[in-house]
């Protein structure tokens, strides 16, 4: 493992960003192949994979750039309340959200805008309004661009919901 420097480190904490250890701080999050299927077409996309309470508050922060087709899934163990949302602080790109029920049905999509605030108590939070089990990240219009709405279904890992 490489050593870090005191910058890292101090940017990481600066940001609010204390992890169990460094290592998990810049260790890269599991990706998965996943599919949007629409009524009329399907959309394949590469998702990291925030499982842990650590990977789902650090997020997207901080990122300048986000793939056209890659984003973040966040994944619960349990359902999640119609008043659980997510916040924008230190994310600096914006982001559409879509909640996703079980079976991985959109329930509910959310553009959400970069909060300029250095503090996340001035951050508006983006609730779902609607049970849920996951979450999606993509870049903000992606959603809208592609035709995908609520009733639409994200499918992972994709294996062969892509395929023709």
């Amino acid at each position: 493992m490489r050593p870090f420097s005191a910058a890292v480190v101090a940017t990481l904490i600066t940001a609010g960003f204390a992890p169990a250890t460094l290592a998990d701080a810049l260790e890269p999050l599991p990706t998965v192949e996943a599919c949007f299927a629409t009524t009329d077409h399907k959309h394949a996309v590469v998702l990291e994979v925030a499982s842990k309470n650590k990977q789902r508050q650090r997020g997207l922060m901080e990122r300048t750039t986000l793939a056209e087709d890659a984003g973040m899934l966040f994944t619960y163990q349990t359902e999640r309340s119609p008043n659980h949302g997510f916040w924008m602080y230190q994310t600096l790109i914006p982001l559409d959200i879509a909640y996703l029920d079980k079976q991985g049905v959109i329930v509910s999509i959310h553009t959400m805008t970069p909060c300029p605030s250095s503090e996340g108590r001035n951050c508006p939070t983006y609730p779902s309004g609607e049970r849920f089990w996951n979450a999606v990240e993509m870049n903000a219009g992606f959603f809208e661009a592609r035709g995908i709405t609520t009733g639409d279904q994200l499918v992972w890992p994709a294996e062969q919901a892509c395929q023709p």
